[in-house]
């Protein structure tokens, strides 16, 4: 990806800060995401939609029901 200013350096930190901390699973977790609540459970999705950010360099995937 080409940076082209801080501006668009910034909203590319941004958006991959907001998917370490909400969207992407750690091992050390148990496949939890930091900003995950404790007391929800995890569950096998019967659909998922995946998702592009940063023009698709990251996938995040989504339940759809």
């Amino acid at each position: 990806m080409l940076i082209y200013n801080e501006q668009h350096a910034r909203h590319v930190l941004a958006q991959y800060a907001t998917h370490h901390n909400t969207g992407r699973p750690h091992r050390a977790l148990d496949l939890r995401a930091p900003a995950d609540a404790l007391d929800v459970i995890p569950f096998p999705a019967q659909r998922i939609q995946r998702h592009g950010i940063l023009g698709g360099l990251i996938h995040q995937y989504r339940d759809t029901a």
